[in-house]
């Protein structure tokens, strides 16, 4: 099957998806918690569930990797990598800023990544190499060239309360040279809002591939530019990741790299090693 079928195919599961958390927004939800600020509803596996179904019935050979516990790890061939909810705090609360992300990984190698906001009704879309879109719209990232006058965006790990590694001294640190910071609770969404110009920047930690793995593609084929915290190509499998317009990454970069110097914390790789 080719990759445009399969971005269709992959639309179509992620507006059925989309679909059925709407219907459940705003009702009373049967919460767990996975950790102390970590949530799950009803509604993070029911989407799931729909989509494994119904990617698997698309591509039978592929494995699948979500969120909720369909999974398999990094292997060579095909791979599904989705989030079922993306934002489950926001959704329970009612707060109507979340999303279904999924990707098609291929040998490692993300090759197609679809993020849809059924709120908004906004989905966006990329496959390798030609480019991304909102709506079937060209996306393009940000022209802002000063991080002084940036508009960036982040999240917070799940584990903020006892983690010896946050991001909240990055946090100051941007907040004070950055234009201005938002926090929208969807590390999928924050991703497709740099590659459509809406922010300059994002950065974030403690993140899983099924939060990045479409984003990440799409910031790619939108022209922006996606890194580790220190530098290199992008894996999904890091938890860290820098993605920006390209023309403030180097100083949003410098500034991760002179407070990992400063911090004196677990390194970015011992914190990966415990997260599994």
């Amino acid at each position: 099957m080719r990759d445009e079928e399969l971005l269709q195919h992959a639309i179509k599961a992620a507006q059925e998806a989309g679909l059925l958390l709407m219907e459940r927004l705003g009702h009373e939800h049967k919460v767990e918690h996975k950790g102390v600020v970590d949530l799950v509803t009803e509604a993070d596996k029911a989407s799931e569930r729909f989509l494994v179904e119904r990617l698997h019935a698309v591509l039978p050979e592929a494995t699948i990797l979500a969120e909720e516990g369909s999974g398999t790890d990094r292997a060579k061939g095909l791979r599904w990598i989705v989030d079922p909810l993306d934002g489950t705090t926001n959704y329970a609360h009612g707060y109507p800023v979340f999303s279904v992300s999924i990707a098609l990984e291929q040998d490692g190698a993300v090759v197609l990544g679809v993020v849809l906001d059924p709120t908004r009704n906004e989905c966006f879309t990329a496959i390798g190499g030609k480019g991304a879109f909102l709506n079937g719209q060209p996306i393009h990232v940000s022209s802002t060239e000063d991080l002084g006058a940036a508009l960036l965006v982040t999240g917070f790990p799940y584990d903020v309360r006892t983690t010896e590694r946050d991001n909240l001294t990055q946090f100051r640190r941007f907040l004070k040279t950055a234009q201005g910071i938002r926090r929208g609770g969807s590390a999928a969404l924050d991703l497709c809002y740099v590659a459509a110009g809406r922010f300059d920047g994002f950065w974030e930690e403690s993140l899983s591939p099924w939060d990045m793995a479409a984003g990440v593609l799409i910031v790619q084929e939108s022209k922006g530019r996606v890194t580790g915290y220190l530098g290199g190509a992008p894996d999904i499998e890091s938890g860290h990741i820098l993605a920006t317009n390209g023309r403030i990454h180097e100083a949003m970069q410098a500034i991760l790299v002179e407070i990992e110097k400063e911090a004196g914390l677990p390194s970015l790789e011992m914190r990966r090693f415990k997260k599994k």
